[in-house]
């Protein structure tokens, strides 16, 4: 698993939290983008595949049951498990 890959899981579980801990994938991602942007922007490719990233990050955790599965999450939304 790439730095990047571990560091987006972090920040996803970072951003559900603050938002109370069900948001949508947009609402996770401005909030990933409001409190990590200068990260983003200096670490190498991270700037061009970050909200992919946030996707895999959110599949992940799914697998590793932080996150609801999609079958129990409202569509459009994660949800912390």
């Amino acid at each position: 698993m790439s730095s990047n890959r571990i560091i987006m899981k972090k920040w996803v579980l970072e951003a559900l939290k603050s938002l109370g801990g069900k948001a949508t994938i947009i609402e996770v991602a401005k909030e990933i983008w409001d409190k990590n942007w200068p990260t983003i922007e200096k670490t190498g490719d991270l700037r061009y595949t970050w909200q992919y990233d946030m996707r895999w990050a959110a599949d992940i955790l799914r697998r590793e049951r932080k996150l609801k599965s999609t079958a129990l999450a409202k569509r459009g939304f994660w949800e912390l498990a």
